[in-house]
């Protein structure tokens, strides 16, 4: 295969502030991790200089081996830390954070797959920080309801969940226990459960889809009405994942972002650096939700 080279728009900012090392400080101190750091996020130096960070809660080792994902892969068969909820809320605390984004590693080592600590971590935060609001990058939970209304219930005012890429290059990219279907149920049962809650999801460029699949996945998530869409390019992180199939050009990003507006998305942030939690999503969402 012929091997492609990065243009000229994907260059990546060093950190730009000192809030960069006092989060990576803070993290160390608690012990908790990041999806930044664990999936090599390129945007690590945008959002930690500017005092945001997503975290990854249950561990770091992630019982799914998606073709496309950093996050180190395994059976944990451990413990989950009970303190782990205290330590997430006073991390939180010291940041002065108003707007988090937690998610997780997937747990199908667990009887409940962690939902019940995923729900623990936001109802400390709720508990510890007033107004602060949450947002939570969910696993599929092999589109058990009992799982997703654990979630739910705990009240977060954004509920996340990635279909990742079209429809047909899922068994290619992701784990075989995750699929299509699977996560358009979790999104439109979380709508079903509190349609108040605003419901997200992200599509990766770059894997080998047609500009078709991609508006036929936007409508998907529409005709379930899913409020917020990212549209990103894939990035390789390492010889084993999948291989980048095209660098997508930022005039196509712009195409999509306008399409998914005129589909009725509330919101849609869509370029080469965009990702799941992107910063720009955050602010539009804060903005929503100060609103009432």
């Amino acid at each position: 295969m012929e091997v492609l080279v990065k243009p000229e728009w994907l260059k990546i900012r060093p950190p730009s502030s000192e809030k960069f090392g006092l989060i990576k400080e803070t993290l160390r101190k608690y012990n908790l991790h990041t999806v930044c750091e664990e999936a090599h996020c390129p945007n690590i130096p945008e959002c930690w200089s500017g005092g945001t960070a997503t975290f990854m809660v249950m561990g770091d080792v992630c019982t799914r081996a998606c073709k496309f994902c950093a996050v180190k892969t395994g059976y944990p068969a451990m413990p989950l830390d009970p303190e782990e909820p205290r330590k997430l809320a006073n991390a939180v605390k010291e940041w002065g954070l108003d707007y988090i984004v937690i998610t997780s590693v997937d747990r199908d080592d667990l009887p409940d797959q962690g939902a019940n600590h995923f729900a623990k971590c936001v109802k400390s935060l709720k508990a510890e920080i007033q107004n602060i609001i949450i947002e939570v990058l969910i696993p599929d939970f092999r589109g058990n309801l009992d799982c997703i209304k654990t979630i739910v219930e705990a009240r977060p005012e954004v509920i996340a969940h990635n279909i990742e890429t079209v429809k047909s290059l899922q068994r290619k990219v992701r784990d075989p226990r995750a699929n299509y279907e699977q996560s358009l149920f979790v999104l439109e049962n979380v709508k079903k459960m509190n349609p108040s809650i605003y419901t997200k999801s992200s599509i990766m460029l770059g894997l080998g889809e047609k500009d078709e699949e991609v508006i036929q996945a936007m409508h998907d998530l529409r005709n379930i009405s899913v409020d917020v869409l990212t549209l990103g390019q894939y990035l390789r992180p390492s010889s084993w994942h999948i291989q980048v199939s095209e660098y997508v050009h930022p005039d196509k990003f712009e195409y999509l972002k306008e399409e998914g507006e005129k589909m009725g998305f509330m919101y849609v942030a869509a370029g080469p650096f965009v990702r799941s939690s992107y910063r720009a999503g955050e602010y539009f969402l804060r903005g929503m939700i100060n609103k009432g």
